[in-house]
């Protein structure tokens, strides 16, 4: 009877549920190769291709404003070869317009179309207008400023509104494109602030959070409803933001605004990388995906769920043609028509491999320097078979291609997630290995006990290029909250110690250095470990604690500065790694190590880097030599600090990287 009652338990949920009707053959559907879908133009002659294989009609609305109104003309599309439908629109058409389409006898929603490039307020209807005439003066003689190795990179992450929202910023257009553009910018004590900041720190490469088209934030009236967002909730995958320019309404601004700040960063010598989210949109129901081509672009679970591994909701379906060919054209189409020189790809791990293989060839046309980078991970399960997908452990799968590693970050400063737990800067034992892992720039090395690595238990970078390094980015708690809650009582200056260490390992490791903007002078977020919504008061970068911590900054300056100067930190493959980076023996707490016989072409024939994770000082056995002291705790002085004569071993302050060069 109990067995009964059990088993009835368990069948009378699945006899009740309802039946969902089998998901259509995806695999069926026709596959148009052209390059002209959307709004394409010839002269001042504009055609719209649209790509709905199941639509019985679709029908293009045209309206004379980008929000409200009724249409002003409603135009049947023509049925068209590989499940498209076109239109040619006369010369001389303006305003705004949206296609919808009728899909089993039913009407659905009116969208604007995937590959739209230009947009009215909010993103809710497409403009009639061509984005290659919106260029801010000087825009066809702008130049990728000179890369010549990816190893050579520094990324800087920072948020357009983070920069210059704050109200000592001296920034004029603050939270805009613009007013990341600006220059000449000066903050509390004279400070160099925005832009300004960015080129005195020494970066080579600018990452701005999500610049694309993004749903969570009202842009008629951003200001005044002081909304916030890091904008990970995409629109429209190819189209810049409205609230971060002048003017929301007008299609041309938003687009010239943008293009001026790329402009202005390569012209003070930067980079600009894009932070782009095409593994979700933030409304699946209400996208134009769904309303054109319904269950398409969207990952199923078996029983017709949408599948989650993002955490918001939806994950695309990146390995159906039509949705590779919408993500490589996306991307394609932001280096060609906005100069942008890289890209990193949120929770990357969602998308397949054959995507990004793609997307790289893609960019390959048009610049093999443009820089390739994202988030070797998912958050959650995907139907997607793992062997297919772009994280870290595929990694050696696709070339030319980097990620994250996590194993640095929650080596050097703890578990991400468990806020109060150490790492080693903060004194946690047990670690190093994780650490050496990050300092290897997760390339293969004989010295490195891999089983006791805290993630990944193998290599997964085939060169240091493939790795970013990095303790903190805008995710979770910045640097000096984590070190704040991790380390109950700790001084402010013991915190300072952790802060430098923490960072100087970074940027003393092999592989692609990553700095959210304001790490520099300990920025803090009050302790959020999640402000992606949150006031400004919490997220914008407060330039007073750069004149406050000026010292420290000027740290990081010359620690930027040490590794530009210096190749043997910069090495640009796995065997040359192999070849000149060997550990040196220390006890638990500590990580020593040697770049011997004048690594990557170094003018010094040997540098010996040394960490303490201890907070007591300790010891380490070195050969007889004589060394100047180039880096100590936060000094730092290529000409030398002062000069050790070692016999058998140096001491080492506890929370403190010592550089030493031998002196021949």
């Amino acid at each position: 009877m109990i067995r009964l009652q059990l088993l009835l338990l368990v069948l009378l949920p699945a006899l009740a549920a309802p039946v969902t009707p089998p998901l259509p053959d995806f695999a069926s559907y026709p596959v148009y190769h052209g390059p002209d879908l959307g709004l394409t133009w010839r002269g001042p002659q504009a055609t719209l291709r649209v790509w709905a294989p199941t639509a019985e009609a679709l029908h293009l609305k045209l309206y004379a404003e980008g929000t409200g109104g009724t249409p002003r003309a409603d135009l049947p599309m023509q049925k068209a070869e590989d499940g498209t439908w076109t239109y040619a629109l006369p010369a001389g058409t303006t305003g705004f317009y949206a296609v919808q389409a009728t899909i089993a006898g039913k009407k659905m929603a009116e969208v604007a179309d995937p590959y739209v490039h230009a947009v009215g307020l909010n993103g809710q209807r497409g403009a009639v207008f061509n984005p290659a005439i919106a260029q801010p003066p000087g825009w066809d003689t702008d130049l990728r400023p000179a890369l010549k190795q990816p190893t050579d990179i520094v990324i800087g992450e920072v948020h357009v509104r983070d920069l210059t929202m704050h109200p000592q910023s001296g920034v004029r257009h603050k939270g805009t494109f613009l007013g990341a553009a600006q220059t000449g910018t000066r903050g509390p004590a004279n400070v160099s602030t925005g832009l300004d900041h960015l080129v005195e720190l020494g970066l080579t490469h600018v990452h701005l959070l999500p610049t694309n088209d993004f749903a969570s934030v009202d842009e008629a009236a951003p200001a005044r409803a002081n909304r916030y967002n890091w904008g990970y909730d995409p629109l429209n995958y190819t189209v810049p933001e409205g609230s971060y320019s002048t003017d929301a309404a007008n299609p041309a601004a938003r687009i010239r605004e943008l293009k001026q700040l790329v402009e202005n960063l390569h012209g003070a010598g930067l980079r600009v990388v894009l932070d782009v989210v095409y593994n979700h949109v933030a409304e699946a129901g209400r996208s134009s995906f769904e309303q054109l081509v319904p269950g398409y672009y969207f990952r199923h679970e078996a029983d017709g769920r949408l599948s989650n591994a993002t955490a918001c909701g939806n994950e695309v379906a990146s390995e159906r043609p039509m949705v590779r060919k919408l993500i490589v054209e996306s991307a394609a189409y932001w280096a060609r028509e906005y100069h942008v020189d890289g890209f990193r790809f949120d929770l990357m791990g969602v998308l397949d491999l054959e995507t990004m293989r793609a997307v790289r060839v893609a960019l390959d046309q048009q610049d093999h320097s443009i820089f390739l980078y994202g988030e070797g991970w998912t958050a959650g399960p995907s139907p997607l078979p793992e062997a297919q997908r772009a994280v870290k452990a595929n990694m050696l799968k696709i070339d030319r291609i980097a990620a994250f590693g996590d194993e640095l970050r929650d080596g050097v400063k703890g578990h991400y997630a468990h806020q109060t737990e150490p790492g080693f800067a903060s004194g946690q034992p047990g670690l190093e290995e994780s650490v050496k892992f990050g300092i290897l720039g997760a390339t293969r090395h004989p010295q490195l006990d891999y089983a006791r690595v805290n993630y990944s238990k193998a290599p997964w970078a085939g060169s240091p290029a493939q790795a970013i390094n990095y303790v903190a980015c805008h995710d979770d708690r910045v640097l000096w909250d984590k070190l704040t809650v991790s380390s109950p009582g700790a001084s402010e200056e013991q915190l300072i110690k952790m802060d430098v260490l923490a960072n100087t390992i970074v940027f003393t490791s092999q592989g692609v250095p990553f700095l959210p903007v304001g790490d520099e002078f300990l920025r803090t977020k009050g302790g959020s470990s999640n402000s992606y919504n949150q006031p400004d008061s919490v997220n914008q970068l407060d330039w007073g604690r750069k004149a406050k911590y000026l010292p420290v900054y000027e740290f990081y300056r010359s620690l930027l500065i040490l590794r530009r100067n210096h190749p043997a930190f910069r090495l640009p493959s796995a065997e040359l790694i192999q070849q000149h980076l060997e550990f040196l023996p220390t006890k638990p707490g500590l990580i020593a190590y040697r770049l011997k016989d004048h690594a990557g072409g170094d003018a010094w024939p040997d540098v010996v880097v040394i960490f303490n994770g201890n907070r007591a000082a300790s010891s380490i056995s070195l050969p007889r030599d004589t060394y100047k002291v180039v880096l100590r705790g936060r000094e730092i002085n290529e000409e030398g600090l002062d000069v050790l004569e070692v016999t058998s071993g140096v001491q080492i302050a506890g929370s403190t990287a010592l550089v030493l060069v031998p002196i021949k």
